[in-house]
């Protein structure tokens, strides 16, 4: 989509009625289930696609992302701790920072997992190739 629609004309639908997104656990101490693997499944998956338009990685490329990414996070959540007080809502930055810290360490280990083996078939949902839309769905 990024290579064959203008950013301004992509919008998000829905894959299914009855996809069922399965609320996750963090998963924090076991990498094979949850958000962990969820999120190094989806890092692989972004490293795999930029290598096939020409991104060159090495080990160095993917400490740089961990870090922009962590960078990033950390003041995104500080934005949000903000808006939640100004609006009497909660958020605990503890747990939120966790989150943080652990994908981080999944672009990493998805990093090392691409140099590793680049042509690993990326995981996904249960049949969900199959109730996909056609990339040119929302391009209008």
């Amino acid at each position: 989509m990024r290579r064959n629609a203008n950013p301004r004309a992509i919008c998000q639908v829905d894959i299914a009625d009855a996809y069922d997104h399965k609320h996750q656990p963090l998963s924090e101490d076991n990498p094979d289930t949850g958000l962990s693997k969820m999120s190094t499944d989806i890092a692989k998956a972004l490293f795999r696609k930029l290598a096939i338009d020409g991104a060159v990685f090495s080990q160095d490329t993917f400490r740089t992302i961990k870090a922009t990414y962590y960078r990033t996070a950390l003041d995104l959540m500080e934005i949000y701790y903000n808006d939640a007080k100004m609006n009497g809502l909660s958020l605990d930055r503890h747990k939120e920072e966790q989150a943080v810290e652990l994908f981080a360490a999944n672009i990493v280990e998805a990093g090392q997992t691409f140099l590793e083996n680049p042509m690993e078939t990326p995981s996904s949902p249960t049949g969900a190739a199959s109730r996909a839309p056609s990339p040119t769905c929302c391009a209008k």
